[in-house]
């Protein structure tokens, strides 16, 4: 079994077969009272994680939002767009068999984000981001990525797997930014920099 922390550096994923990263949170009320506060908080709040194939330095596929098998094979797949925050568990995850990624994918980046219009996250409290170690068919948790509550950027980037010869490892980066929401161009351009 693998542990992450940031500060340790790129983790060595040798024996880790398929790889899983989740997204939780809770909606909230943010700022509102009243009853916006209260029409806010049943309506959830929209936050999407999103897997960034990239091909060197290039964004070449992206698992999330409407794409959720963007590769074809299985070896990339998002679990769909969760809306509202509201279940137990995990609200969106992005699932990876490392084996059967093409080869001339290079890295993948996890980036999570407030990408709607309205949505924000503000809007969300107790925002986690788990790895999972899905080798085998068990599942065994051996990361959880707690972004600062003081940001008042709308993306964070969580991780980023990389090929390392024949194998991968994986950086926990745990760095928000600004991402123009609804731009899928401005979502490549978070990726390329991490």
């Amino acid at each position: 079994m693998i542990t992450l922390k940031k500060e340790d550096g790129p983790a060595d994923l040798g024996g880790v077969t398929h790889l899983s990263i989740g997204v939780s949170w809770d909606p909230t009320v943010g700022s509102s009272g009243g009853l916006l506060g209260k029409v806010r908080q049943k309506a959830g709040t929209d936050l999407d994680l999103i897997a960034i194939a990239m091909q060197g330095a290039e964004p070449v596929r992206l698992a999330g939002l409407d794409s959720l098998d963007p590769l074809g094979n299985g070896s990339l797949t998002h679990s769909g767009d969760n809306q509202t925050g509201r279940g137990d568990g995990d609200d969106e995850t992005v699932s990876v068999e490392l084996a059967r990624v093409p080869d001339n994918i290079t890295s993948i980046v996890f980036i999570a984000a407030a990408y709607k219009k309205r949505s924000a996250f503000q809007n969300a409290r107790n925002i986690s981001f788990k790895v999972y170690d899905a080798t085998g068919g068990s599942i065994q948790q051996v990361a959880d990525i707690w972004p600062s509550l003081l940001t008042k950027d709308n993306g964070c980037a969580v991780a980023k797997a990389m090929r390392d010869g024949a194998g991968w490892k994986l950086q926990v980066i745990n760095e928000t930014g600004k991402i123009k929401q609804g731009d899928e161009q401005a979502l490549m351009r978070f990726a390329v920099s991490k």
